[in-house]
């Protein structure tokens, strides 16, 4: 679909990005631009790499996170907050209530990547694991949550997370000047829909293009019936996807705004991970590797000619299990 004007009717407009990105001034880090000409180069095109693997904690997740901590109230500052993450949003939430004085507690599966698990607890906050095959971390939060007076703070469903991760575009486009496309990682959504409204401001001829994993492909089913599509505990190495669906306020920006989902496999995800570290010389995660490898791996070029044109791609984060990645190279 095509971007136009705002639609009152959707959760999050453009100027909820110019504020967040206000509120984020001075403690988000405005990440590099990064470009190859080898791949220029490879492919006919100009790329611009939006490298939030070197935002703070290693991910686009700070930016969402600490956008919707720094609007809570006093008193739901003072009673503390609760998220549920396979990794990032963990660490960024943890991150953003040390910054800001609130307590924070985290419910993770107990198979999340431990450099994730260690690097939350390292941020100050209480980590709660549950066994993924056998609870549902939204029901297991929501009564953790209750029990204790705590705000939900959801990794992606949540209009300031993706006023937040918009902000990421608005950076990118401010430097690179307009872009014909733009791919973003997807896994729930917060990210692409939020990046999708900002390239609708910024750049408004830009086509946005979200790309998740093959074995969890549904947001793709979604966007191409129109029709919420879910996938339970989608085995991927990319463990930041690993969500069920797009949320009710990620899906109709996704819609509204995004003009194209792609898929790549876990073996293409690899061979991009690879490509990153040993020809840009920088780490970064599976999920992270998303867009690129959309590109790096022809998907885009089978359903859009970008020979010649301008393209921009989110890589959303660092946080690799180095031990682990190393093992499946």
């Amino acid at each position: 679909m095509t971007a136009s004007s705002p639609d009152p009717a959707l959760p999050v407009a453009y100027g909820d990005i110019a504020a967040a990105s206000a509120r984020l001034e001075g403690r988000a880090r405005r990440t590099p631009v990064m470009t190859s000409r080898t791949l220029d180069e490879r492919t006919g095109a100009k790329v611009y790499f939006k490298c939030e693997n070197f935002q703070r904690m290693g991910a686009f997740k700070f930016r969402g996170a600490f956008n919707a901590l720094a609007q809570l109230t006093p008193e739901q500052r003072r009673a503390g907050v609760l998220a549920y993450s396979s990794g990032n949003h963990a660490q960024a939430v943890a991150l953003a209530g040390t910054l800001l004085g609130v307590k924070t507690v985290i419910v993770m599966p107990q198979d999340a990547p431990q450099v994730k698990l260690e690097a939350t607890r390292g941020y100050g906050a209480e980590v709660i694991t549950y066994d993924p095959a056998t609870a549902r971390r939204e029901d297991l939060a929501a009564t953790i949550a209750g029990n204790r007076g705590l705000s939900v703070i959801p990794p992606y469903n949540h209009a300031h997370v993706v006023a937040g991760q918009g902000t990421a575009a608005k950076e990118l486009i401010e430097e690179t000047g307009p872009l014909d496309y733009l791919l973003v990682p997807c896994g729930g959504g917060g990210l692409l829909s939020g990046c999708a409204v900002a390239a609708s401001h910024w750049s408004p001829g830009c086509k946005v293009i979200g790309v998740e994993p093959e074995a969890g492909d549904d947001a793709t089913r979604s966007f191409h019936s129109k029709t919420l599509q879910s996938c339970h505990n989608p085995d991927t190495i990319a463990d930041g996807a690993r969500t069920p669906s797009l949320g009710s306020i990620t899906f109709p920006l996704v819609l509204r705004y995004v003009h194209d989902m792609l898929t790549v496999s876990d073996a293409e995800l690899l061979r991009s991970v690879y490509w990153i570290w040993e020809r840009m010389k920088i780490v970064v995660e599976p999920t992270g590797a998303l867009a690129a490898a959309a590109l790096l791996e022809r998907k885009l070029e089978r359903r859009h000619d970008y020979h010649g044109k301008r393209i921009g791609i989110v890589i959303s984060g660092g946080n690799a299990d180095i031990r682990a990645l190393c093992r499946l190279l």
